[in-house]
Formats: structure tokens, C-alpha cells, sequence
């Protein structure tokens, strides 16, 4: 298997497939077992997969990964990580430069490295001020070697450019991307282009909905089994309904039968094979996918598959605006899904796994 790997700078050569960590996280879903996780976690690494990409707020994941280098020294000198700073929303007015050394300091004791390969910052509420400075603190510890690159995630064009403006140097901008949700197409892709950041892409498949285990199902009902299966289910709902989203998947599995593959390993090489997308994250708890995975550097889709993609995409572009948007307006029901108090303290114990949409709707 010929593995797709992108140099991103000096030393960081990384495959263009990243397994996301999100689904380790404490109090996401049912629980698993940790050894059995970081067996996994080799299997990736001695497949090709060296990018491995978690959160300082998956709880528990930095943790994890740690204890997989350790197992596992040779393999961990093949594996980059990008974690994400993600302070409390309710430590975001008072945040000081000594609170975000803090936070790298504890990144880096639990992946048991001396510098971080690549730190993704998100800043909750744009209302509050202190981003941009936040970020020139994280830059300072880029230059004194607790980090080797910075870059964002979940930020609109408007606040890239003041950031960068600001004489930050950023290497990527984590964001989502999708057959249903193409708000990276309204400004974001031409932005980072002209500034040379790379775009590392989640939600490629909608936590799974893209894929043939949902081709001809109805509906799933609810509960789900975590908060990220409603977030994308609330993704579907913006591309149209439960019924429109199974005329995209019926279409994606004709592409799929012509490479001999899955819907969910088109729906990832569409995503790579556009402008400016370095890499595309797939969530994976365990190595069950693995293959699948790896499938998508085999497929190389022609100028017939992506006409008819493009038009899939095009038809019901997903939810409105730049990036994030709608999950950082007050009024809408896709924020009323986050998590934005959990990196300090942990998820709450009273949490709920999966909140209904008619809940969430009130």
C-alpha cells in the first residue's frame, strides 16, 4: 500500500489519513478497554498512519497517547501529534500568558514529549476578547521550544486574518468538511491558500453517517450513542432531511462499486483531493476500520466521479456561513450540543451521552 504523506515543514512529514482520538475521550461513549486502545493505536502506526490527532480536552486521550509512546518507543518516533488548546469558555475572560504555558506544560507531560508537534487553538466565544493574544503566548512558547508549529481550529476567515495579521505564524486550520458541509468553500479555502495554511478536515464521513451501514435505513432513532452522532445528525438535517441524504448516499454507493470500495472512502478522498486540504481526519476507536481507511489511498477518483460529487455537494450546501458558525450562535441548536467547560475539570459526571434533537430543540 502506498501511503500519501504531506511535509508540512522540517521533520514533519506526516500521511494524509489522521486517525482522530475523539472517540477515547472520558464520557464520550461506552467505555473501552486502554490496552486494547493502544494496541489499536500500533496497528495504525505500523500500517503507515503516523498522524495521530487528539485535544487537551478529550479527556483523557493526551493521556493515552503517552502511554503508547512509551510502549511503543520505536513506533513513537515515526508518530506526530496534533492536540488541541481549547481553554474553558468560563476561563476565556481572565486567560493569562501563565495559564496557557500551563496548558502546554500538561500536554506535554501526558504525551511524554518535550515539544509539541503541532498545538491547534480554539477560542469559544469571539464576543470575548483575547484570542489573537492568546495565540501570540503561544507563539512565544513556540520560539522558547515547547512547540514546533501553531495553527487553529474552528476559526472564520474574519478572525484568521487578524490573527495572522497580527504576526502570527499559522501552519493549519482544523475545520469541518464534507459532501453535506461545504462552508470551507465560502472564503476559508481561497484565505488559507494565499497564506499558506494547510486545512486538516474533520467530519469527512459525519461521525460515520456517510457510509453503508446507513444506505437504505431509516432514520435511527434516538437516543444516540454519543453527542457527536447528534451533532452530525443535525448536519444531515441541514443538507435536507433523512430522505435527501439517502439519495446522496445511494449515489455514492454506485461511485463506490466502480473502485471496489465503501460510500465512507469516497466521501474522505473527495474531501482530500480538494484545494488546500493537507489532511482528512477519521475518528476510529479501534483498528476494526483500518482497512477501510487504507482503502482511501488506493482510490483515485476521475473527472466523471467529481462531477457528479461536486453536483452531489452542491445541491443543498449545508448550513449557512463560514466556518463554525452556526455552532457558535446562541440561538441555534448546533451549539447547544458543546461541551465548553470540560478541559479543567473533566466532562461532568452528570452529563448526558447523547441529548435528543427534540431536547435540544426545547
Amino acid at each position: 500500500m502506498n501511503i500519501e504523506t504531506i511535509t508540512l515543514g522540517p521533520g514533519y512529514t506526516i500521511s494524509r489519513v489522521a486517525k482522530g482520538n475523539w472517540q477515547l475521550a472520558a464520557r464520550h461513549g461506552v467505555p473501552y478497554d486502554a490496552d486494547a486502545a493502544i494496541d489499536d493505536m500500533r496497528r495504525f502506526v505500523e500500517a503507515g498512519i503516523n498522524a495521530f490527532d487528539c485535544a487537551d480536552h478529550y479527556v483523557g486521550v493526551e493521556e493515552l497517547i503517552g502511554r503508547f509512546r512509551a510502549k511503543h518507543p520505536a513506533l513513537a518516533r515515526d508518530l506526530h501529534v496534533s492536540t488541541k488548546y481549547t481553554p474553558d469558555l468560563d476561563l476565556l475572560p481572565t486567560l493569562s500568558k501563565r495559564n496557557v504555558e500551563e496548558a502546554v506544560d500538561t500536554s506535554l507531560k501526558r504525551l511524554g514529549v518535550e515539544r509539541l508537534d503541532l498545538v491547534q487553538f480554539h477560542w469559544w466565544d469571539y464576543e470575548i476578547p483575547g484570542c489573537t493574544q492568546a495565540l501570540l503566548w503561544l507563539q512565544e512558547l513556540q520560539k522558547a521550544g515547547k512547540v514546533a508549529h501553531i495553527g487553529t481550529t474552528n476559526f472564520d476567515v474574519a478572525h484568521l486574518r487578524e490573527i495572522v495579521g497580527a504576526g502570527v505564524k499559522l501552519l493549519t486550520n482544523q475545520l469541518q468538511y464534507s459532501l453535506i458541509d461545504l462552508r470551507p468553500e465560502r472564503g476559508m479555502v481561497e484565505f488559507c491558500r494565499g497564506q499558506g495554511i494547510h486545512l486538516f478536515c474533520y467530519g469527512t464521513i459525519a461521525g460515520g453517517f456517510i457510509s453503508n451501514r446507513w444506505l437504505g435505513q431509516p432514520d435511527p432513532p434516538q437516543p444516540y450513542a454519543n453527542r457527536s452522532l447528534v451533532k452530525y445528525r443535525l448536519m444531515v438535517e441541514e443538507h435536507g432531511g433523512w430522505e435527501r441524504f439517502q439519495d446522496l448516499l445511494r449515489q455514492l454507493d454506485g461511485i463506490a462499486h466502480k473502485h471496489r470500495t465503501g460510500i465512507s472512502t469516497i466521501a474522505a478522498r473527495w474531501v482530500l483531493d480538494k484545494p488546500q486540504v493537507a489532511v482528512a481526519l477519521v475518528g476510529a476507536k479501534d483498528a476494526k476500520h483500518l482497512d477501510e481507511t487504507l482503502d482511501i489511498f488506493r482510490v483515485k477518483l476521475d473527472a466523471a466521479d467529481r462531477e457528479v460529487l461536486d453536483a452531489l455537494a452542491a445541491s443543498s450546501p449545508g448550513a449557512p456561513g463560514d466556518c463554525y458558525a452556526v455552532e457558535r450562535d446562541p440561538a441555534s441548536i448546533h451549539k447547544r450540543i458543546m461541551q465548553m467547560n470540560q478541559n479543567v475539570h473533566g466532562a461532568p459526571t452528570n452529563m448526558l451521552m447523547a441529548p435528543s434533537l427534540k431536547e435540544l430543540r426545547g
